[in-house]
């Protein structure tokens, strides 16, 4: 059997894809594994990027500096500035090359999304949005199987259902292969590796065990995990030949996680990728209440802010409230990203109501003619839920929240029956914090000395997020995979 190989790539999504096609363009011999069975659904359709040829030719600029400087305060300067800068001056190259090697050949294109609808500075958005769009931009071009298609025709080697295990260093310290198991026989191999290691094999919110000690809250305030894959092994293999990681926890969650009356949030952690109790609506800032009936947070938050602030309350919860004609004005509240109405968002009004009903049939959402009503099905207190809701009805009227400060805009009453009420935890998407590396995609020492040949990019890499994923910058996370990604393929095969 052929082992031995210039670059091993572990991990054959967004950011490893990326560093296997970018090691093959260099002229390495490339293996790359993955794990599970298939790859090409994580592939994601929305990549930020600036002055990508899409913006350009849509007149879009956006201000490096400004963006930049607006990451490092969103986490507090929390992160290696040096990787923003990185990120930002290359993130156009991988875009255009995405769009010039993998998109027209196939009937698709880059469409950028101008649209970054702010009104205060908690909602601070910019214009990074890159659709991968089909020909009559009216629809998503899901690119992942040319990815893969693409990634054979460079000469890669794929390996799917195999497992990284470990690491193989030499004497000396430099990272000289890996140890893979065969996901159906559980048998090992090593493979060997003449140029470099890249781990691009995702955080760890699919190991209960690694969130109670990296990041417990997180545990508490999600309900649902949406990436069974995160086992955090590369992190570990990582962290078992030296390297430093992040010390303290970043995340993406959508405010998408809806779950029964009585759910205890401290116990209710579901690893799935099929969407349980999933409700887009949980991210448009409509009248929401803790678990005492009371409203407590401005709704027109970031995703992540929302479950954030929800943490802070009883239960770790909150419900939504909202009736039919909440849902004939969706578009009143003008969100940004996935949670758009209609596309390049998930879902178009009608779409919205199908889902409420989906709610509704799975007894996760709750009907009622009165708020009363609503509260008792919620399991929530009637008087105080009542009060909140005539108390924010007549702020609704005024056009003022004077209470927690809603922009006018976003304001819409919940006055008519029926009524409706769902309750909402986090959804994780992913976990953000990893093996920290430097501007080269090496992966560092507590010393901040390159471990040699070793790489990581993705979410198994650290230092470029901290705490809430900065949602108003659509399309940051996947940008940062696959960027960070090429650049890992290009410069372990120079080695």
């Amino acid at each position: 059997m052929e082992n031995t190989y210039d670059v091993i790539v572990a991990g054959a999504s967004n950011s490893g894809g990326m560093a296997a096609m970018a090691a093959a363009e260099k002229g390495a011999k490339v293996l790359l594994i993955d794990k599970m069975g298939s790859s090409q659904y994580l592939y994601r359709s929305s990549i930020a990027a600036v002055d990508s040829n899409a913006q350009k030719k849509a007149g879009i600029k956006i201000d490096k500096a400004k963006l930049i400087n607006f990451l490092t305060l969103f986490a507090q300067s929390n992160v290696d500035q040096r990787l923003l800068w990185t990120w930002v001056n290359h993130s156009a190259d991988t875009v255009n090359w995405l769009e010039d090697n993998i998109l027209k050949p196939n009937g698709g294109h880059i469409m950028a999304e101008p649209d970054a609808h702010y009104e205060s500075i908690v909602n601070t958005a910019f214009p990074t949005e890159n659709v991968i769009a089909t020909k009559d931009n009216t629809d998503w071009a899901h690119y992942g199987t040319w990815m893969i298609d693409k990634v054979k025709e460079l000469g890669v080697t794929l390996k799917y259902n195999t497992k990284l295990e470990k690491l193989i260093t030499a004497e000396d310290g430099i990272v000289t292969g890996i140890v893979a198991s065969d996901r159906e026989s559980g048998a090992t191999t090593e493979y060997h590796a003449t140029k470099g290691v890249i781990l691009c094999t995702g955080g760890y919110g699919a190991n209960k065990e690694l969130m109670a000690k990296w990041d417990p809250l997180g545990l508490k305030k999600n309900v649902y995990s949406d990436s069974p894959r995160d086992d955090g092994s590369g992190i570990l293999a990582g962290l078992a030949v030296g390297a430093a990681r992040d010390e303290e926890p970043a995340e993406t969650i959508f405010d998408r996680g809806g779950v029964k009356p009585g759910t205890n949030a401290k116990e209710h952690y579901v690893i799935d990728y099929r969407g349980f109790g999933y409700f887009w609506l949980g991210s448009y800032p409509l009248l929401k209440v803790n678990l005492k009936g009371e409203r407590f947070s401005n709704e027109s938050l970031p995703y992540e802010f929302d479950i954030n602030s929800a943490s802070k309350q009883p239960g770790y919860l909150e419900a939504v409230i909202f009736n039919d004609e909440t849902l004939n004005h969706l578009e009143q509240f003008h969100t940004l990203g996935c949670s758009r109405l209609g596309w390049p968002g998930i879902y178009n009004i009608e779409g919205a109501k199908a889902e409420v009903q989906r709610r509704l049939d799975d007894g996760t959402a709750q009907k009622a003619d009165t708020i009363e009503e609503l509260a008792e099905k919620l399991q929530l207190p009637a008087e105080k839920l009542a009060a909140s809701v005539r108390c924010y009805n007549k702020m609704c009227t005024q056009k003022q929240d004077t209470t927690l400060g809603k922009e006018p805009s976003r304001l819409f009453p919940v006055d008519q029956a029926p009524y409706y009420g769902i309750l909402m935890g986090g959804r994780l998407l992913a976990t953000l914090d990893g093996l920290r590396i430097n501007t080269k995609m090496q992966v560092i020492n507590e010393a901040g000395d390159a471990i040699p040949h070793l790489y990581a990019a993705g979410n198994a890499s650290g230092g470029f997020f901290w705490g809430s994923y900065p949602d108003r910058i659509p399309g940051l996370a996947c940008s940062r995979a696959q960027t960070f990604g090429r650049l890992a393929g290009q410069n372990a095969a120079k080695n």
